[in-house]
């Protein structure tokens, strides 16, 4: 809940900005009041974020982003705040200058102008070509006359909600989500790209892009795998009570499990635990658990536990969650895996306790119908390891 403050807030739509070091990331947020309590939401598309831990104190606002360790800290008028947003979870350029001005709808241009192209459809994505930091994605994207939205799919995920608009020739894309803070500007010639991409203020790469309506990505399921030597996964790691839970436990026993490796700084992550905690109560009383370990980036147990918990009580997970430590020892706590590719990570095991799949990253809502499949085939494994 918010605390009522001596300044009445514009309600209404609004436009933020973070400046980054190669530009401006823009994003809009409606601010709602209820009561003497306001309420941001932040928009990205078909995103709607809901930020309701928000205080003041003489000309000031704290709001806390839901879920992930972050805060926005401004200055306020009636129709202006200015101040910084801060990620926790980072140890190195936390802080990132934001502004936001009342009464402005518009995301990255109040001008409009007919876009001479349109880059719906699939495109086959590199990151810094050339080089030997060169990644793989494919891009998503939708355009109504010069509104664009869209997603890149990677092997470890996707990149969420991405909302902007086609100038002419030029694509300008956004998300920020508390812990994304995305920006692409993007050059469209034909069936080619050539842009940059920014990530918060601590990542810059160049990025091109050649239309494929055929691309398609590793097989998921093949990345992360049992070492040899090893046939099944043991662990025993505390929950947020510092109970311990093992998987040899007899709550598990002849039942189907579904190992979630996490984070509470993951936005991916959050995406999958909103499904698997809507599938796990519609049925686990068909014999199935679900298990959910965090890797967290503090070594610092009560504040893993504290981050762990907002994650549970926001998403209302249902089912057993875990603390396994520092992310960057995640391959040394789970030694009978060749390596996490990427967060998450889902391990699926049998009756019998048989790692029968190990599925890296997650397509989540923004990516559409590759989100429904997904889903369709999630329960059909899992319908398939009950039957069995």
């Amino acid at each position: 809940m918010s605390v009522f403050s001596a300044i009445v807030l514009a309600t209404g739509m609004w436009r933020a900005t973070l400046s980054l070091p190669g530009g401006e990331l823009p994003f809009n947020f409606e601010l709602k009041k209820i009561n003497d309590s306001y309420i941001i939401e932040i928009i990205n598309s078909q995103e709607k974020i809901s930020v309701n831990e928000i205080a003041f104190k003489d000309d000031s606002l704290f709001a806390n982003l839901p879920v992930f360790d972050s805060e926005i800290k401004v200055k306020i008028s009636q129709n202006e705040m200015k101040g910084e947003w801060i990620n926790y979870s980072r140890k190195e350029n936390k802080s990132i200058p934001f502004n936001a001005e009342a009464g402005i709808k518009y995301r990255f241009f109040e001008s409009r102008e007919n876009p001479v192209t349109n880059v719906s459809g699939r495109w086959e994505v590199k990151f810094s070509p050339g080089t030997k930091d060169s990644s793989f994605a494919i891009g998503i994207f939708n355009q109504d006359k010069d509104h664009v939205t869209g997603t890149f799919l990677t092997t470890t995920g996707d990149y969420r909600f991405l909302d902007g608009m086609i100038v002419k020739d030029s694509l300008y894309l956004s998300c920020f989500d508390g812990a994304h803070a995305f920006l692409f500007k993007t050059k469209v010639e034909g069936s080619k790209m050539k842009g940059i991409y920014l990530s918060g203020n601590h990542w810059q790469e160049d990025w091109v892009a050649e239309r494929n309506e055929k691309i398609e990505l590793p097989n998921p399921d093949s990345l992360t795998f049992l070492k040899s030597g090893f046939d099944k996964i043991k662990f025993s790691f505390p929950d947020t009570d510092s109970n311990f839970v093992a998987l040899s436990d007899k709550k598990f026993q002849n039942k189907v499990i579904v190992i979630q490796i996490m984070g509470s700084w993951c936005p991916n992550c959050m995406d999958e635990s909103i499904f698997l905690s809507d599938y796990y109560k519609k049925n686990n009383s068909k014999g199935i658990e679900f298990i959910g370990i965090s890797f967290e980036k503090t070594n610092d147990f009560k504040k893993a536990v504290s981050n762990v918990n907002r994650v549970k009580e926001r998403l209302g997970i249902p089912y057993t969650l875990l603390l396994a430590g520092n992310r960057e020892n995640a391959n040394s706590a789970l030694p009978m895996l060749n390596k996490i590719m990427g967060y998450p990570t889902t391990i699926f095991i049998d009756k019998k306790g048989a790692v029968r799949k190990i599925y890296t990253g997650f397509t989540g809502p923004a990516t559409g119908k590759y989100y429904e499949r997904y889903k369709d085939d999630f329960d059909r494994f899992i319908t398939m390891l009950l039957s069995e």
